[in-house]
């Protein structure tokens, strides 16, 4: 079967491909996840490794997934069992696919009840709910919210029912298919992301000098300190290697690469596609969210209000601290009136929810595909039956949020994972596919000429810098969270459970993917 062409959906148009491929990787990291890590780890410091990361890691493996997905899709697969076994003809390679299945899923679930705080926060925008809160009360109103032991504001169902709407949202886009369902919200969503985070933007940079109290002292500061705080590095610190860890996970996790889902996008592209100038400018357009509109938003409006010092206390006091907290204490002191405000806030939390839906639409896409390809369900059947599954765990997360259940899929499938499945996948594109078959594929309808230079990095930069950050990570942070040294044992019992979730879950995946491939022999057709 390696030369036969199998028809599959394609991509209605080129703005349509770009969008929705953009619209996978812009997500909420880049709006909560960015400003947090660039202002733990020194603003403009940090900005020397992230920019090294992305020309060596991130530009490469964007190359690499569109690649690989483009080949595989030829050969009527759309998630990676069926793409690393058309590189490799092993019969370990399609389980080594099963980290393509898994990683999305499990960030898929997860990630939609974070997107669906962002649903609520919309919501509660909207109703002036955060309106006149001081910080004490924006963290008990948030606190309340993502632990269900906590009914002090929020109603026992509400997470509930945001989180159902989330939900039910999410599958109803995947239930019509790729062009109907996926292009169409990438056509709308995102237009309408950056047309909020433009304007917040504009209204954030020309805020002026604002009074903030830095123990116990008036000082001023201003948007344009929080600028100058991203862009002026201390040369001092760039020989931190956390900074370096950071930065390269954060490219990791806002590109979107070593989770499979880019590659089942680019599984629908047709052999003539163009994926040399499609990949940067999907990688532009993230940054351009990521750094000119994130980065311009989020770090200066808290600067201007808290100052560095503040901004810096309050990014290393938890991962949603900043988005949810102090950004709508920003919107409360905006002039204007409980109009303005409401307004900020809605476009704040509106355009968060745009990024994430946009992403996790793109989650469910490999799992969806793999059904879809092996078992003959349709879009609608298979979509609507992950999206139970996705509610029955999900509630899990919802119930034990604050008990670590959530952190652990997190560090497992949503950062340490996406190393381990985009150096498998560099390794079987480039070294056993070949570097010549892979400099090959990524010209097929090429619209530019890949720089010379790139073909070396792909060949040999980039495998070594996936290899030294993933034994490095294994080292630093993996293994000190597997062992859970310093854990309490009622959040341990409930780690130890969210880790046999996790463990079910790759099992009943591994034994679907055999059962697939049988299926397969029975009925005649050998992989790739």
């Amino acid at each position: 079967m390696a030369d036969e062409v199998v028809h599959r959906e394609q991509w209605g148009s080129r703005i349509g491909l770009i969008l929705a491929m953009a619209g996978n990787a812009v997500g909420l990291g880049n709006f909560l996840r960015f400003p947090v890590q660039a202002t733990e780890n020194g603003g403009g410091t940090f900005m020397i490794p992230y920019f090294i990361a992305f020309l060596l890691v991130g530009i490469p493996l964007m190359w690499i997934e569109w690649g690989v997905g483009r080949h595989g899709g030829e050969r009527g697969h759309g998630s990676t069992p069926g793409m690393l076994e058309a590189l490799w003809h092993h019969p370990v390679a399609k389980y080594l696919g099963v980290l393509g299945l898994f990683m999305p899923i499990i960030v898929l679930i997860y990630y939609c009840y974070i997107e669906s705080w962002t649903l609520a926060w919309t919501f509660f925008s909207l109703t002036g709910a955060t309106q006149g809160l001081d910080e004490a009360g924006m963290r008990a109103f948030f606190g309340s919210y993502v632990n269900l032991q906590n009914g002090t504001v929020h109603g026992f169902w509400t997470p509930f029912i945001f989180f159902f709407i989330t939900i039910a949202v999410n599958f109803w886009v995947v239930s019509h298919g790729l062009t109907r369902g996926i292009e169409r919200l990438a056509k709308i969503g995102m237009p309408l992301l950056f047309i909020f985070a433009a304007i917040l933007v504009v209204r954030v940079l020309t805020l002026g000098d604002q009074t903030v109290m830095v123990n116990g002292v008036a000082t001023t500061s201003s948007p344009l300190a929080g600028l100058d705080f991203m862009y002026s590095p201390d040369w001092s610190k760039l020989t931190d290697p956390s900074v370096w860890l950071a930065a390269t996970g954060q490219i990791f996790f806002t590109l979107s690469v070593g989770m499979g889902s880019l590659a089942a996008y680019a599984s629908y592209l047709r052999k003539t596609d163009d994926i040399a100038l499609s990949g940067i400018a999907t990688a532009a357009t993230n940054e351009t969210a990521e750094v000119v509109l994130g980065g311009s938003l989020a770090i200066p409006a808290v600067v201007a209000f808290f100052g560095v010092s503040g901004a810096v206390a309050i990014a290393s006091g938890g991962s949603f601290d900043l988005g949810f907290i102090a950004m709508p204490l920003v919107f409360n002191q905006l002039p204007g009136g409980a109009i303005i405000q409401s307004a900020a806030g809605f476009m704040w939390f509106g355009l968060l929810f745009f990024a994430g839906i946009t992403s996790s639409v793109a989650m469910s896409t490999p799992v969806l595909s793999f059904v879809e390809e092996n078992w003959g369900w349709t879009r609608k059947q298979t979509a609507w039956t992950l999206g139970a599954i996705a509610v029955a765990i999900g509630i899990l997360h919802i119930v034990y949020n604050t008990r670590g259940f959530l952190d652990e899929w997190d560090y497992w499938a949503g950062t340490f994972g996406l190393v381990v499945l985009a150096l498998v996948e560099t390794v079987l594109f480039v070294w056993v596919f070949g570097p010549e078959k892979m400099w090959a594929e990524l010209h097929h309808g090429a619209q530019i000429r890949i720089p010379r230079f790139y073909k070396f990095i792909l060949t040999y930069v980039t495998p070594t810098f996936l290899i030294i950050m993933m034994l490095w990570w294994f080292k630093e942070d993996a293994l000190p969270t597997l062992l859970m040294a310093d854990e309490t044992p009622e959040r341990s019992v409930v780690r130890w459970a969210s880790r046999g979730v996790m463990l079910v879950i790759l099992v009943l995946q591994l034994l679907l993917i055999r059962a697939a491939w049988k299926r397969r022999r029975l009925a005649g057709k050998e992989v790739a």
